[in-house]
Parts: structure tokens; C-alpha cells; sequence
């Protein structure tokens, strides 16, 4: 993160962390069949090779569709108004790593586009926002070493992440395929026993399983509050067996403006070409990559996730020279004050009228 706006009021704004759709609510018209090939994909991405194929997750544990509108179905055809809001979050640090959570507004530049704003509409720390987080866990043969503590790590992180009746989390375990554990819930206990119904074994389909969760639970996720979008990935980064790829699987979350950390469980000592992967997939998102040399690194790893998800500023604007074209808007927000380091997604996809 899905998208990268917030909101949904009166008349249902949705929002995504990003561009902020004013829904229509009812103003649904019913299109026969032969009109489908003309219905509006909103929000839908530009390549669709690999995903048409990739198996739906398990049945048993996937919750029948939601009564949102499908954009793919071509059975209805929903009016959507766009508005130029753009909100991103974003983490500061200083020079020694720490998170700085006593900033303002005038202490950031922002760019969109290469641009300054047209205007600034809101600027506050989140610490408090709801979370919505995906929790992804390679579970192919070559992680198998570790395996077992990585459950034990990845359940302590959600009993102290996951606030009953405020976040919401899901668990799927992937190899060359994607089986939702558990789906999206507040109850720590069913996510915990997601976790520890997880078995390794078999190849590794990282790109598939991001682009699948990115698309299939963040950017039809579409809350009445504003929320955070966050996947844990947690894995080698070698990728062996997905039918998308890298950029497909990085385009996927920025439209649906999620942010990714991802932990290594290379236990090599050495810098992999699987270690690269995993920090392309956080920067391309503004989240960050862990490499826990020893299993003890692996519970710190996911403290300091769980630490950075509660230190975020979010700023509301609206960019200058706006175009409703479809087309990706850089973002650059940097600090005006020495020694300060800002980490925030790249940018995002404007709606397409």
C-alpha cells in the first residue's frame, strides 16, 4: 500500500493512502453483457499475462466475495469521482537510525511529480492509525533450517502488533503456490494458529505472492476509516517459480500503496542475490529490509517493524498540475533539518478518466 489515500464519509470517499475516490454509493446502473468490454477498469493494472493464471487461494479459508463492486465482472457499472488528495506515509530518522516522532510540516520539502504542492491539506504524526498488515511466510524447502523459529518469531510479532477490535491481519504461506492460513482477522489466537498450520517444502513463488495479496486482499480492501497498509515478508528473496515478475509484483503494490518489509532467512553471512531482491521490494515501497544473521536477529527484526508501524507521519496534499492520466507520479519528501533521513514510497498511479 490497495492504494495511498484515507478516508470514506458521506457520500463513501475511499480512500487508499493515495489518490482518494469519491464513490457514488448508489448510482449503481445494471449494463447487460454486451456492454461489459466497455465498462471502466478502474483501478486495474495494465498487465494481466501472469496473474489470469495463478491459482485462487484455498477455498476453506477464503470468505466469500465481499458486496463490492467488482471492476472486472462487467455485470455493473459503478460511477466513480476522482479527487486530486494525495496522503503518504512516511518515517524519519536520524544519523544514528532512530525514529523521530516530534517533527511538523515545515520541516519536510515535498515533490510530487517534481513539483511543489499546490496545497498542503493535512500534516500528523499516526501513530494510532488502524493497521491492516499481510503476513507472508516463505515456507518453500530452502527455508527450512529455520523454520520452526520463524513461526515462534513471526507469532510473537503479531501478539504484540495485532490491538483487538483496531488491526487487522492475514497469514499466508507460499512456495510455488499461496495457501491463505488465515484470513483477515483482530483475534490473535487465529492467526497464531495460522501461522503453526504452515509446513515447508517445495519451490518459491515470492512474486506471485506478493502481487496476489497486493491485489486480491489490498486493493479491494476498501475501509470506512483510514488505515495502513503494511506485508511482512518473510523470506530468501529467491524466486524460482512465479508467473509475474519483480517490476509486475512492485507496480501491483504501488497501486494498491502498501508498504513492504521483508526478512531475509538467508542465514549465509554472505550478500545473495535474493538479499537484493528483498531490498528492491522495500524501497520500491518506502518500508525496509532485515537481514538477522543469528535466530535471535529475527525476533529483533520484527520489533523494529513493529516499532517503525507506530512511528509514521502521514501528509495530506493536493499536487499541482494534476492529470487525471493513469500514468506513475514520482514523490520525494525530504528533510529540511540536518542529519534527518526520510523513508516514503516512491510515488503512485493517478486514476485514469
Amino acid at each position: 500500500m490497495g492504494d495511498g489515500v484515507f478516508g470514506l464519509a458521506g457520500m463513501k470517499i475511499l480512500y487508499c493512502f493515495g489518490m482518494k475516490y469519491i464513490r457514488w454509493t448508489r448510482n449503481i446502473l445494471t449494463v447487460i453483457v454486451a456492454f461489459a468490454g466497455a465498462s471502466p477498469a478502474f483501478g486495474q493494472s495494465t498487465y494481466v499475462s501472469g496473474a489470469a493464471n495463478l491459482s485462487a487461494y484455498s477455498a476453506a479459508s477464503t470468505p466469500a466475495p465481499s458486496s463490492y463492486d467488482d471492476p472486472q465482472s462487467g455485470s455493473l457499472l459503478t460511477i466513480h469521482k476522482r479527487v486530486d488528495e494525495v496522503n503518504v506515509l512516511f518515517i524519519a530518522t536520524n544519523k544514528h537510525g532512530k525514529f523521530v516522532r516530534d517533527l511538523n510540516e515545515n520541516d519536510f520539502a515535498i515533490l510530487d511529480d517534481h513539483k511543489p504542492p499546490q496545497s498542503i491539506v493535512n500534516f500528523r504524526r499516526e501513530t494510532d492509525l488502524p493497521l491492516h498488515l499481510g503476513l507472508l511466510i516463505d515456507v518453500s524447502g530452502s527455508v527450512e533450517s529455520r523454520f520452526s523459529f520463524e513461526q515462534d518469531a513471526a507469532v510473537s510479532f503479531l501478539q504484540h502488533t495485532i490491538r483487538s477490535g483496531f488491526d487487522q491481519a492475514f497469514v499466508v504461506g507460499f512456495n510455488k503456490q499461496s495457501r491463505m492460513a488465515q484470513d483477515s482477522t483482530d483475534s490473535v489466537q487465529l492467526l497464531s494458529a495460522g501461522v503453526h498450520s504452515l509446513h515447508d517444502g517445495g519451490g518459491t513463488a515470492l512474486y506471485d505472492a506478493i502481487y496476489r495479496a497486493c491485489k486480491e486482499k489490498f486493493l479491494k480492501d476498501r475501509p470506512d476509516h483510514p488505515v495502513r497498509k503494511a506485508i511482512v515478508v518473510v523470506s530468501d528473496g529467491e524466486d524460482n517459480q512465479s508467473e509475474v515478475s519483480r517490476s509486475q509484483a512492485i507496480e501491483m503494490a504501488e497501486r494498491a500503496e502498501v508498504i513492504i518489509y521483508a526478512i531475509s532467512t538467508d542465514d549465509s553471512g554472505l550478500i545473495l542475490r535474493g538479499d537484493r531482491v528483498l531490498e528492491q521490494l522495500a524501497a520500491a515501497t518506502g518500508g525496509r529490509a532485515f537481514f538477522p544473521f543469528k535466530m535471535k536477529d529475527i525476533t529483533h527484526s520484527f520489533a523494529s517493524i513493529e516499532d517503525e508501524l507506530r512511528s509514521q507521519y502521514v501528509v495530506s496534499y493536493r499536487p499541482a498540475d494534476f492529470d487525471a492520466d493513469g500514468r506513475f507520479r514520482t514523490i520525494e519528501i525530504s528533510a529540511l533539518k540536518k542529519d534527518l533521513q526520510v523513508r516514503a514510497r516512491k510515488g503512485y498511479f493517478a486514476p485514469q478518466q
